[in-house]
């Protein structure tokens, strides 16, 4: 039997009073797509957050092949090292060049010497179409090619997991197109992979499952041909035909 790569269980957090994630249940496979749907404040991000200790969870397990999350075989590093995420927000120091953006954390953080971090990002930024970028600043960027600095700056540590918050969220409609692409190579590659996203179409037809998370809890989750196609819940019928009306599906 194959060992889930994420195992949330009955996960819960609050922040302060407020009940953020009730009981979160949801298992993503290795080389599977998961993507999380639902309203703004639904609880998605927070989730994901949760899984490389971002955020820590009040009350429930999330283990990470197997080993929970707070283990000390991880450490926060280590674990944050295996399930690297990428955000919205690109989250780049503006006064450091793409390079040294991408090689700050495997050289301060995981010990990696200049040389070898610098070989192994000039790698991954080639892979994306970034490598004449290199020495640029980020204000000399696009978003589109902002973000795909971000996704190169997450794939650095050779992650097991990648997270990816609404990653196409802050991006002009004409630039999405070239992000969701990296995130279909990468599936092709074989990625493990949970992403927030508003972008049905793209959900409907990269994800291996789509979880739809409505107050705090998941609603309901099924393969995308099957949520999309016949939602069992009334108020994902609701959800994904205000979608339908808005062209977004």
């Amino acid at each position: 039997m194959t060992t889930p790569m994420i195992e949330i269980d009955t996960v819960t957090k609050y922040f302060g009073d407020k009940l953020v994630l009730d009981r979160v249940s949801l298992t993503v496979n290795p080389h599977e797509v998961v993507c999380l749907i639902g309203a703004s404040g639904s609880g998605k991000s927070t989730l994901l957050r949760c899984v490389n200790r971002l955020v820590e969870h009040d009350y429930g397990t999330i283990r990470l092949d197997g080993v929970a999350v707070e283990d000390a075989a991880f450490g926060k590093t280590g674990l944050q090292k295996r399930a690297g995420i990428v955000f919205q927000s690109y989250n780049l120091f503006p006064h450091m060049t793409v390079l040294d953006n991408i090689t700050l954390a495997p050289r301060r953080v995981h010990g990696v010497a200049r040389a070898e971090a610098e070989a192994r990002g000039r790698e991954v930024l080639t892979r994306f179409g970034m490598g004449d970028f290199a020495v640029s600043y980020p204000e000399q960027l696009s978003g589109g090619q902002q973000q795909r600095v971000a996704i190169a700056r997450a794939l650095m540590t050779r992650p097991d997991v990648l997270l990816l918050d609404e990653i196409t969220a802050a991006l002009d409609p004409e630039l999405v197109g070239e992000v969701l692409a990296i995130i279909r190579g990468l599936k092709d590659e074989g990625m493990t992979m949970m992403i927030v996203t508003h972008e049905m179409g793209f959900a409907r037809e990269c994800a291996d499952k789509v979880a739809f998370l409505d107050g705090g809890t998941i609603l309901e989750e099924d393969a995308p041909e099957r949520l999309f196609g016949s939602p069992r819940k009334a108020r994902t019928r609701a959800f994904l035909q205000r979608i339908v009306e808005s062209g977004r599906l």
